[in-house]
């Protein structure tokens, strides 16, 4: 990797830092590495789980990089195999993501916290979708916000741009928890270090499940789990983890997961 995109491993967590001083802005090359970086945590069995921050105090992400729009990068060009940011359109993607966002997520910043599983805040965090003062559509935040706050919320953000604190974020479910900024790594790594031991198998299904039903009816979204139309819960199913499960409660004991 290079040194704006900063990896550290340890067992089966993986830590994904921006570092692009001031504001950790994403332009297509570093969009197309934090995609390429993504796609191999995808698809190394090895690992588990991810948590993605940026570098410094004041930026999460400020999002698209306006100085690379001005010098040429176009707003449509090839932003890599995960789209915007590596993560919000990598398919397959199902394994547990934790953004650690320590300043500021802006527009296309706030959209790559959104594309995570969970969402930890300092409580120096704030949150804002400024391109309606560029005259530009925030394209992700239309689609998910919507979905994960009260309409007028979410489009009040949307319309107008402003600010949104971590407190406030916390109270509209838009963050699972809001802490000082020494201990926010800290607890990203407790929670992924939770995440690393726990059924591989059975996280793969959820994130399907809970993708796939986003489009479908629930009757429809559980008949297809019925019918094992969901490629990671009939693998679910037929694994040696589904069989442990079951044993290691009958034992009272822990179950030992191998992703198989």
């Amino acid at each position: 990797m290079s040194e704006t995109i900063r990896t550290l491993r340890e067992g089966g967590v993986l830590e994904v830092t921006l570092d692009r001083p001031k504001a950790n802005a994403i332009d297509l090359a570093t969009s197309r590495e934090m995609g390429e970086t993504f796609k191999a945590f995808r698809d190394d069995p090895t690992l588990r789980v991810a948590i993605i921050t940026g570098a410094g105090e004041r930026f999460f992400c400020a999002g698209w990089d306006l100085k690379a729009a001005a010098a040429g990068d176009p707003v449509d060009g090839d932003y890599g195999v995960g789209g915007f940011g590596g993560v919000q359109e990598l398919p397959r993607l199902n394994k547990p993501m934790i953004a650690a966002v320590n300043g500021l997520a802006v527009g296309g910043g706030w959209e790559l916290a959104l594309s995570c599983d969970l969402i930890l805040a300092s409580n120096a965090a704030a949150f804002a979708l400024p391109e309606i003062r560029a005259g530009t559509l925030a394209d992700a935040a239309a689609v998910k916000l919507p979905k994960r706050v009260a309409y007028h919320i979410a489009m009040e953000m949307l319309l107008t741009g402003r600010w949104m604190d971590a407190g406030e974020a916390h109270r509209w479910g838009l963050v699972n928890e809001v802490l000082e900024p020494e201990r926010l790594l800290d607890r990203a790594w407790e929670l992924a270090r939770t995440l690393e031991s726990g059924p591989p198998l059975v996280y793969a299904a959820i994130k399907e499940v809970v993708r796939e039903a986003e489009a479908m009816s629930a009757q429809d979204a559980l008949s297809r789990i019925g019918k094992r139309q969901f490629a990671t819960v009939d693998g679910l199913y037929d694994s040696e983890d589904q069989l442990e499960g079951a044993v290691a409660f009958a034992e009272k004991r822990a179950p030992v997961w191998k992703g198989e």
